[in-house]
């Protein structure tokens, strides 16, 4: 088995690809109206509006954001990401802390209240897992 992708449901799918745009820094790919891909090396983001979920079941109907769930993107620089990324996200969680696991971490979230996690591995432990 190989995961392939992480598929977010947005009410303003628009600005949610907007969003990741800037904040991965890559190109999506618009294959409908309700529907874009951002790859993001070994995964891919897909971005479906709410009403893709109705080809899946009518009861569908619950699409805010989650707390239980942390989207996590290795970066070069975590503080240097900060800079640029507390200007794009609708909420910053976390200012770039070291955590007890030996990553350097910011915790914001997207626009439909997803949180989004940019970590730079920092101790030795950290480096050798990630390296």
């Amino acid at each position: 088995m190989k995961l392939t992708s992480l598929r977010l449901i947005s009410k303003n799918i628009k600005a949610a690809v907007e969003f990741y745009e800037q904040a991965i820094g890559v190109t999506s790919r618009w294959y409908t109206e309700d529907f874009a891909e951002l790859s993001a090396g070994s995964v891919t983001i897909a971005i479906g509006s709410t009403r893709t979920m109705k080809m899946f079941s009518e009861d569908l109907t619950d699409f805010t954001g989650t707390k239980s769930t942390i989207i996590e993107f290795m970066v070069d620089n975590v503080d240097k990401e900060y800079e640029r990324i507390k200007a794009i996200a609708s909420e910053i969680i976390q200012k770039p802390t070291t955590m007890p696991w030996g990553n350097r971490s910011l915790l914001f979230c997207d626009p439909d209240g997803n949180m989004i996690n940019f970590f730079t591995p920092v101790s030795e432990e950290a480096l050798k897992k990630f390296s």
